[in-house]
């Protein structure tokens, strides 16, 4: 089953808690720290790989997660990190936030972004020594990891896209220039999702994908080949099939009509990609009128027969050049990743009980394994200080004895500097 689009649920791993440990001698009651610090928690990828042909796997098992790291030990011992979550996907997968926010796209072999980071390791009481604190009986909490949702989206890396009504004979164009092997029927949406061919021409090559068939309104929802349109996105030239058959209720100038105006209302950029017309099923008959009347519109197609192999070839040349072309005016494809500016260290802001102070830094300075130790809360209380804290709680209208919300711990703010 082709799936293009799944929504998963990731979470990365928690990082392992540090240890207050002291080295045992005899005489000395609490010798010098010694206590590990945690692992950091994996980070959750996402990478494009060749490997990876769909996304079903995803919407089979949405949610993934990270390893969590380890606990420190004593005897300096620390955690191990646990392992990054992988997600390989194909080439040619956005990835988006809920709301529609594009963070990576992944439209070369090896890219890769962090989506979902770890949490950190929390400190040994070794690692927090210093002058002020020469021998910490308390250690660092491991941080959770992080948590989110979001959408990956498959647009096919195709050379060239395929367009045209039902039953245009799209899929047998497709079988005849390539190895591909499209299901082909008689009757409307035979397709059901989009078909890749390898198309070789004398000395090159090509990807042409056959999308499944437009009808009018399909940039609404209409038809099945709505859901498909965003692959002709990628494509550097449009190859519009026409069908002059009596299947058809339109003519072919109407069908161009109609398929154009669909291709523009999903993506304005796609009325000025390079685009080739052809009318196909040259052996049901004489195609004279239609061609006149095409022409008498400004086009110049090209007639095939799928079935006999006739005119197929120049066709395949004129695809083949306008790829070419493509390619060396408005070479795109190279993919890029979202850089989002890093946010503020902490926010403060008064829920209507009690001041709530948000952000990394603030929680990883309370982030102590027991804040009952007076050596802990003095601790904690002058990285507060440090980070700006206190000040900005001042600055903000806090008063003394108000309560002070920090992760899930509150305090009474003291104002004694």
């Amino acid at each position: 089953m082709f799936v293009d689009q799944v929504r998963v649920h990731l979470r990365a791993g928690d990082g392992g808690a540090g240890v207050a440990s002291f080295k045992r001698q005899r005489g000395k009651p609490r010798g010098r720290p010694e206590g590990g610090s945690g692992g950091n928690g994996g980070a959750v990828v996402i990478e494009a790989s060749e490997r990876a042909s769909t996304l079903l796997d995803y919407q089979r098992r949405p949610h993934r997660g990270a390893a969590n790291g380890t606990h420190g030990r004593g005897d300096l011992q620390h955690g191990r990190s646990g392992a990054d979550e992988v997600l390989l996907v194909p080439t040619g997968t956005i990835v988006r936030e809920l709301d529609g926010t594009v963070i990576a796209d992944l439209a070369q072999p090896g890219q890769r972004v962090t989506v979902v980071a770890g949490g950190r390791g929390g400190k040994g009481n070794a690692a927090l020594m210093s002058r002020a604190n020469v021998a910490p009986n308390f250690a660092e909490q491991g941080e959770y990891g992080e948590e989110r949702e979001l959408i990956l989206e498959l647009k096919l890396l195709a050379d060239a896209a395929l367009i045209g009504f039902p039953n245009a004979g799209k899929s047998t164009f497709v079988s005849r220039v390539s190895a591909a092997k499209p299901k082909i029927a008689d009757y409307p949406f035979t397709t059901l999702e989009p078909n890749l061919g390898v198309v070789e021409i004398g000395d090159r090559r090509f990807v042409l994908a056959d999308i499944p068939g437009l009808v009018e309104g399909a940039a609404d929802g209409k038809g099945l080949g709505h859901s498909f349109l965003r692959h002709a996105e990628r494509a550097r030239a449009l190859v519009i099939l026409l069908d002059p058959s009596p299947l058809q209720e339109i003519d072919c100038v109407e069908q161009l009509q109609v398929l154009r105006a669909e291709l523009e209302a999903h993506d304005p950029e796609l009325a000025a990609r390079a685009e080739i017309v052809a009318v196909a099923k040259l052996d049901l008959g004489p195609v004279d009128e239609t061609l006149q009347r095409l022409r008498d519109i400004g086009v110049d197609p090209f007639v095939v027969s799928a079935v006999t192999g006739n005119g197929v070839e120049p066709l395949l040349h004129a695809i083949a050049d306008a790829v070419d072309r493509a390619e060396r005016e408005a070479p795109h494809g190279e993919g890029f990743l979202l850089h989002r500016p890093v946010p503020p260290s902490y926010s403060i802001e008064h829920d209507g009980e009690r001041w709530v102070v948000s952000g990394l830094l603030a929680e990883r300075a309370v982030a102590i394994d027991d804040l009952t130790k007076p050596e802990a809360a003095d601790f904690a209380a002058r990285r507060l200080t440090a980070a700006g804290v206190d000040a900005a709680l001042r600055a903000a209208g806090a008063k003394p004895g108000d309560e002070v919300q920090i992760g899930e711990i509150v305090f009474e703010f003291s104002d004694d500097g």
